[in-house]
């Protein structure tokens, strides 16, 4: 009688993606935004905003400015007077995620005003756009639908089809072109969505010791769709 193997034990470690400038993949969903990030500092204000829905790449995009210039992060939840002392030293700062609240109004009213008036850079991100936020201050309400808005939208086929090229490549995992285009036509569109799928992908041809095959491939998605990672 034949003994099939044990599926393989496989620790679940967290998988650490490339941020870099080099690995955010361009196409005509975030390619305004993209345009934004590349003119600076030649900005034409001293402060801009990147809106899109979620899981369409602006942490990523965000965090390559905040590389190339050097600024301070936070969320605009964290907000507080220290951020003022942040933005005076290092010339630029990175404001994240408006809609999940401004936790000093007054602060970011400033931080706009400082920019504006020392020639010092502030970069906002928002799922939603200024006229559909919660402020409560009219002088920052006004200020923030004055700012330059760049819009990302959802990911495209094409740059969903990259974007699972990069995060498979990523993992090592080699993967032929037919059971990408399986995955990309049946995921949902979202980059959150293709980071869960390659990572249940490799997770299954680990514990397998299986090369990704287009079965693989609806297996763990099917599994996602379910809400289930059962151990295959």
């Amino acid at each position: 009688m034949i003994r099939s193997e044990p599926p393989q034990f496989v620790l679940d470690l967290p998988h650490r993606p490339a941020l870099g400038a080099e690995d955010f993949l361009v196409s005509r969903s975030n390619a305004a935004a993209v345009a934004l990030v590349d003119r600076w500092p030649d900005w034409v204000l001293a402060s801009a905003l990147v809106v899109g829905p979620r899981s369409t790449g602006k942490t990523h995009l965000a965090h390559v400015w905040r590389l190339r210039s050097q600024a301070v992060g936070m969320s605009a939840r964290a907000l507080a007077e220290s951020a003022i002392e942040a933005l005076q030293s290092s010339g630029a700062l990175l404001v994240e995620d408006l809609d999940r609240g401004i936790a000093d109004e007054r602060v970011l009213f400033h931080l706009l005003n400082m920019a504006r008036e020392h020639n010092l850079s502030v970069l906002l991100t928002s799922a939603r756009p200024p006229g559909e936020l919660e402020v409560v201050l009219p002088d920052l309400r006004s200020r923030l639908r004055a700012l330059p808005m760049v819009a990302i939208e959802m990911p495209d086929e094409a740059l969903l089809r990259a974007v699972l090229v990069k995060l498979f490549a990523d993992r090592q995992l080699a993967v032929e072109p037919h059971v990408l285009e399986r995955i990309a036509l049946h995921m949902e569109r979202s980059m959150s969505a293709a980071g869960a799928i390659v990572a249940e992908i490799d997770r299954r041809a680990l514990a397998l010791q299986r090369r990704v095959t287009r079965t693989l491939a609806v297996e763990a998605m099917n599994a996602l769709h379910n809400g289930s990672k059962a151990r295959p």
